[in-house]
């Protein structure tokens, strides 16, 4: 009697078996954790929460490198505010956002609707999220209510998280600011977009607070305020090739509020343009402040209808404050704007409004070329302010 038996049958019975194994142990090592998977519906009106944040836990806990959070495509998940928590035993975890994730449909709706964040991350080290995909606070409801800012929620808020990158992701309508960076370290955010109306009340784009090393290039901001915020402690920031606007430009402060010492360094803006913005390059300090902002550069600036291309604000007032009598000041030093082409909306182009107290030293305007969109001669002010100007507006500042 003749054997059955085929040298290629058993090869195909090998293969089978090495592709089980393989899923199997991707499985149990858990390579993707789909949030489907874990119970959620994806049908944009079930609320997911928990259902990311078990899937959340399981990847977190789990050893291994290169662990996978799915949100995957052709899904709407509602969610109310939570917390990604680490650290996790992976060294490198990613978030990969490929569907989209909606707040509830108006403040009434949420869960806690006084949360400071929507979604937070804390403490998570390697950190990656990527994707596609779009989240939508739905912050209008917000906005409507005149609620103060400290009030409403972050939608995107990382705090500890070191070695992170965020990569590729859509964000729209942020009850407050899209993005927030807190005592976060080795920072790249690229190739995203922050969208929300013109005339949406501080929902700042990228706020950014004691964090160093950050990158923040290739990115379209247009959020209706500051397209980035840098606050104290804000150290080795790098923003390269951001398109801002509608918005209030990108700004250094505001610093030193209620006496506050606040720290800024090392900052350089280049290549990026401002597209029918309230400000162009911003630095903003409150009276009687503290501490001191410098090394920073504003360099290859384009402008369209931009307000005020270059400002220096130290007598910086929010609303509902009044005016008080300055007795210190956060003391600004060799900042230089270089390279700014464009138009201004108004008249005034160049505002650097220093404190008498400290003043601006080593303040360089260099190459400056604005023009007014309605032809009149451009004005430039300086106040309490130290440095060199080349081919750009002599007599403004003060030679030291």
């Amino acid at each position: 009697m003749k054997s059955s038996y085929h040298p290629h049958i058993m090869e195909i019975i090998v293969r089978v078996v090495f592709v089980l194994t393989l899923v199997n142990f991707g499985f149990l090592n858990g390579q993707v954790y789909d949030v489907l998977k874990f119970g959620a519906k994806g049908d944009g009106t079930t609320d997911d929460s928990e259902a990311f944040v078990e899937a959340w836990k399981a990847m977190c806990s789990s050893g291994g490198s290169n662990k996978t959070l799915l949100v995957p495509s052709d899904n709407t998940f509602l969610l109310q505010p939570l917390v990604f928590q680490g650290p996790c035993n992976s060294p490198s975890v990613q978030v990969q956002l490929e569907g989209k994730i909606v707040a509830p449909l108006n403040k009434a709706a949420w869960s806690d609707f006084k949360s400071y964040e929507w979604v937070s991350f804390n403490k998570i080290i390697g950190l990656t999220v990527l994707g596609s995909g779009t989240i939508n606070g739905r912050g209008s409801s917000f906005w409507e209510a005149n609620m103060p800012a400290s009030k409403r929620p972050t939608q995107l808020h990382f705090e500890g998280c070191n070695n992170l990158e965020i990569n590729g992701i859509t964000s729209f309508d942020s009850p407050r600011n899209h993005i927030s960076l807190t005592d976060c370290r080795q920072v790249k955010i690229t190739q995203i977009k922050l969208i929300a109306p013109g005339d949406s009340p501080n929902t700042d784009g990228i706020d950014i607070s004691t964090s160093t090393d950050i990158e923040i290039y290739d990115t379209i901001v247009g959020t209706g305020d500051d397209c980035v915020a840098l606050n104290s402690g804000s150290i080795n920031i790098s923003i390269a090739r951001m398109r801002c606007g509608p918005g209030h430009g990108i700004s250094v402060g505001s610093l030193g509020k209620d006496g506050e010492e606040s720290i800024v360094e090392n900052v350089q803006v280049t290549n990026c343009t401002f597209n029918d913005t309230n400000n162009g390059a911003r630095i903003k300090t409150w009276p009687n402040g503290k501490g001191y902002a410098r090394n920073i550069v504003f360099m290859d600036i384009m402008l369209t209808e931009t307000k005020n291309p270059i400002i220096i604000d130290q007598r910086y007032i929010d609303k509902g404050r009044i005016d008080v009598e300055e007795s210190s000041a956060v003391a600004i030093s060799n900042v230089t704007f270089t390279d700014f082409h464009g138009t201004s909306r108004q008249d005034e182009i160049i505002k650097i409004d220093c404190s008498e107290v400290t003043c601006c030293k080593d303040i360089v305007l260099d190459r400056i070329n604005i023009t007014t969109v309605d032809g009149n001669k451009p004005i430039v002010e300086c106040s309490n302010a130290y440095g060199n100007s080349t081919n750009a507006y002599d007599g403004c500042l003060k030679t030291q």
